[in-house]
C-alpha cells in the first residue's frame, strides 16, 4: 500500500511512542511469552502509556474512548506494534465485553467498567465453557436463580484463561429452561471476589498456568450486572464472539513471528536452515496466506468503520489466523531440528539454562508451538467455524 504524507506522519509518531514506553525489559518479557495472553504485570504498564495518550481501544466509538482512527491507521499502529515486540492488552475487557457493553449495556453499566476497561483497573476473564458444554455452549448448566434484587449462581465453568489473575468475569448462565437450549441464558458480569468462587488451575502441555476451573457455590450477582434482556445472553454471546474473532490485525503478529523464525533459519545457529528446500517452500507458502489475511483484515475494518458488525467473516479470520499461527511454530520446530529436544517446556524460559545452540531468540518457539495445539480449539474449534462459514456465508 502506498501511503499518504499524514499516514506517514502517523506512523512515525506510533513508532516515537513506543520507542519512549516500551523498556527493554517489557520487550524481553514480552518476547519470551509463549501465549498469545501475555501476563498482566507485562501489559500493565503498556496499557498505562496507551491509556494516557488514548490510544487503549482502536475499536471503539470515539465518544466511549475510542480513537476515530481509519483502517489504515489501525492497520500502520497494529503492525508497528507487533514489529516492535509490544504486549498485546488483554483482549477479554477492550475486545470482548467492552464492545458488548456499548452495544447493549445500561447507562450505569457504561459509566462504571467502561473507564475501568479503559485505564486496567479491571482485569476480566470470560465465563463461557463448561464440562461438556465446549462446542455445544448452548447445552450450559451453570445456573443462575433469581432471589429478589440478586442472582444465586451454581455450577462451573473451564478452560477460563487467566481467571487466577482477573477480578471480572463475564459469564453465560441459565437462567430459565426453554424450548431450545439456546433460550433462557443470560449474559451476566461477576465479581471474582465474590463469596462462594473458587479456582483450580489447569497446567497445559507446555507447563503454562494459563487456564482454570471456576466453581461458582451460590455466588450471589446482582440483576443489576446482567448485561440486557434476560433470556436473551445467547443472542448477546455471539455478539461478543464475533468481536473476539474478527477485530484487530493478526496478520502483523504473525508476520513477525514469520521474520523470526526466517532470521533463526539463516542463522548459523541452526545451520543455515533454510536452505532445506523444505523448509524455504514452508516459509513461503506461509508468507503467502498471511499476505491474504492481511487483505481480509484490511477489508472487515473498512467494514467495521461504517458500522458494521464482523458478521460471518470473524470465522474466516478465526479459521485461518489459528491455522496460520500452528503453521509458524510448526515450522519454528522444525527450523530448530533435533535441538528443539532440549527445550524443557515445564521450567519457566527466564529460568532455563539453555545450552550454547539455542539462541535466546528460539528459546520460546518450542513453548509456543505446544501452546499453540490450542489455538484451532479455544474461542471456537475449526470444525464449528467450518459449520458457520458454510450455514451463513454459502448457503449450504
Amino acid at each position: 500500500m502506498d501511503l499518504s504524507v499524514d499516514d506517514k506522519a502517523f506512523a512515525a509518531e506510533v513508532r516515537g511512542f513506543i520507542a519512549e514506553h516500551l523498556t527493554p525489559e517489557i520487550r524481553r518479557a514480552q518476547a519470551l511469552t509463549p501465549s498469545v495472553f501475555s501476563d498482566p504485570e507485562i501489559i500493565a504498564p503498556w496499557q498505562k502509556a496507551l491509556h494516557a495518550k488514548g490510544w487503549v481501544a482502536p475499536g471503539w466509538p470515539r465518544d466511549h474512548g475510542g480513537t476515530g482512527w481509519t483502517p489504515i491507521q489501525r492497520w500502520i499502529f497494529e503492525t508497528e506494534c507487533a514489529r516492535a515486540g509490544v504486549p498485546s492488552v488483554s483482549p477479554m475487557g477492550v475486545k470482548m465485553v467492552g464492545p458488548l457493553i456499548i452495544g447493549f449495556g445500561t447507562a450505569e453499566q457504561k459509566a462504571f467498567y467502561l473507564p475501568r476497561i479503559l485505564s486496567g483497573a479491571d482485569y476480566w476473564c470470560q465465563g463461557y465453557s463448561e464440562p461438556g458444554s465446549g462446542s455445544d455452549l448452548a447445552s450450559l448448566k451453570t445456573r443462575a436463580v433469581r432471589d429478589g434484587d440478586h442472582y444465586v449462581i451454581n455450577g462451573t465453568k473451564i478452560w477460563t484463561t487467566h481467571a487466577h489473575h482477573a477480578n471480572r468475569m463475564f459469564a453465560l448462565v441459565r437462567t430459565e429452561t426453554g424450548a431450545r437450549p439456546q433460550d433462557g441464558i443470560s449474559f451476566i458480569l461477576i465479581d471474582m471476589k465474590s463469596p462462594g468462587i473458587s479456582i483450580r488451575p489447569i497446567l497445559t502441555i507446555g507447563g503454562d498456568h494459563e487456564v482454570n476451573q471456576v466453581f461458582f457455590d451460590d455466588v450471589r450477582v446482582p440483576v443489576a450486572d446482567r448485561v440486557g434482556e434476560e433470556g436473551k445472553g445467547w443472542t448477546y454471546g455471539k455478539y461478543l464472539l464475533e468481536f473476539e474473532r474478527g477485530s484487530g490485525i493478526a496478520s502483523a503478529k504473525l508476520r513477525q513471528g514469520l521474520d523470526a523464525v526466517l532470521a533463526l533459519a539463516r542463522s548459523a545457529a541452526t545451520g543455515h536452515a533454510i536452505e532445506d528446500p523444505d523448509i524455504a517452500l514452508g516459509a513461503a507458502e506461509i508468507e503467502v496466506d498471511i499476505d491474504a489475511l492481511e487483505m481480509t483484515e484490511l477489508r472487515l475494518l473498512s467494514a467495521m468503520q461504517t458500522g458494521q458488525n464482523p458478521g460471518a467473516v470473524s470465522s474466516l479470520l478465526k479459521l485461518r489466523v489459528s491455522e496460520i499461527r500452528q503453521a509458524v511454530t510448526r515450522l519454528g520446530v522444525e527450523v530448530i531440528g533435533l535441538d528443539a529436544l532440549a527445550v524443557e517446556p515445564m521450567r519457566p524460559l527466564y529460568a532455563i539454562n539453555q545450552a550454547p545452540a539455542i539462541p535466546e531468540a528460539a528459546l520460546p518457539i518450542v513453548p509456543e508451538h505446544l501452546n499453540g495445539r490450542a489455538y484451532t480449539i479455544f474461542g471456537g474449534t475449526s470444525e464449528i467455524q467450518r459449520d458457520i462459514i458454510a450455514k451463513l456465508m454459502l448457503g449450504l
